[in-house]
């Protein structure tokens, strides 16, 4: 994988792949922001994608669901951003628990795409024009899962936090409470328990936290509709850094 900015277009998601010192592969796309001033740092949004997007091409994942919504010229010219979208191999899970659980403890260790994420994050960090206090993780559904994996696994590295309909471990809330998030959730969802989502807020309240939380009734599980299409959400989200950042 070649991470030199300067060879890297602009606006356009472009697929590539990244090779860990263990020999162990991961399909990723990426997105600069248009005009790229290599002077400046930029905020950096990490995207996991859901289950039906696991693969290692490169693209599916960021071609349906909300991700593509990034390279709009629009949203570029709002919200000039690095957008990282990891994709999962099909036999994986960015985090390997069951989604219709009513809660699960977090594996002491990441999955192996989990993993290879992180080693992917250094090295993104390391090489690009980065805003370290403004790096942020969203996700949806299996991505929803793996927001609440990550932050927990790296409380102090991410500015925000945005779980949609996802899951995480009610036992790591004080290791987060300190963070930003914004999680949504729909009422109906019959894919991932609304309750994975009610339960976490419900943790990091009562660890001194103060997430926000949306959630829409009579809404399925393709929630991240509706949160893509808050205005209000990415306001909120590119707004945030981490203290004293």
């Amino acid at each position: 994988m070649n991470l030199n900015a300067a060879e890297q277009k602009t606006g356009t998601i472009e697929a590539d792949a990244f090779t860990n010192e263990q020999g162990e592969v991961l399909a990723y796309s990426l997105l600069k922001p248009n005009a790229c001033d290599p002077s400046k740092k930029y905020p950096l949004v990490l995207f996991l994608h859901g289950a039906g997007e696991r693969g290692d091409d490169g693209q599916r994942h960021v071609k349906v669901n909300g991700c593509d919504k990034f390279a709009s010229p629009e949203f570029m010219e709002k919200y000039p951003c690095f957008v990282l979208a990891p994709q999962c191999p099909i036999d994986y899970r960015w985090v390997e628990v069951h989604w219709g659980d009513d809660s699960h403890v977090q594996p002491a260790g990441p999955s192996v795409p989990m993993g290879i994420v992180l080693n992917l994050l250094d090295k993104f960090l390391a090489e690009f024009s980065i805003d370290q206090n403004r790096v942020y993780v969203m996700g949806i559904s299996m991505g929803g899962f793996g927001t609440w994996d990550i932050i927990a696994r790296r409380p102090d590295f991410f500015a925000a936090a945005v779980p949609i309909c996802g899951g995480g471990d009610e036992g790591a809330a004080p290791r987060i409470a300190h963070i930003p998030i914004w999680a949504f959730h729909g009422d109906k969802d019959e894919s991932v328990k609304v309750e994975r989502s009610r339960n976490m807020i419900s943790a990091l309240k009562s660890a001194g936290g103060n997430p926000r939380y949306t959630e829409y009734p009579g809404m399925g599980h393709a929630s991240w509709v509706p949160a893509f299409n808050d205005p209000g959400l990415f306001e909120w989200l590119f707004s945030q850094r981490k203290p004293g950042g």
